[in-house]
């Protein structure tokens, strides 16, 4: 698999760059998890950063490639695209009144 290498801005690991594996289309993913053992045996936070362009080039535009930025917020905001989506088979049977499924073809 491809890595790049991947700059980090904000937070705890601001400044760094660190090489991210890239996904089958050539884009690093749009979140970075980093989870952060605790000191005194708890559970680990987690830090998360998102994908923000880079910049863009002066001729024609171009995106130069990505970044990552601390997103101080964590995971809240996490679950916007899956909230978005509306699938017909994933809703609830809404019961008939009598208790009786309208089943009927014809």
């Amino acid at each position: 698999m491809k890595s790049e290498d991947t700059p980090f801005e904000g937070g705890p690991m601001d400044g760094r760059v660190l090489p991210v594996l890239l996904g089958m289309t050539g884009h690093p993913p749009k979140t970075y998890r980093i989870p952060v053992p605790d000191p005194e045996g708890g559970p680990p936070t987690v830090l998360v950063y998102r994908r923000v362009p880079r910049g863009h080039g002066k001729r024609l535009g171009l995106q130069q490639g990505w970044k990552y930025q601390y997103a101080a917020e964590g995971d809240q905001g996490a679950g916007q695209a899956s909230s978005r989506l509306k699938w017909p088979w994933s809703k609830p049977e809404t019961p008939t009144p009598g208790g009786k499924r309208d089943d009927t073809d014809g």
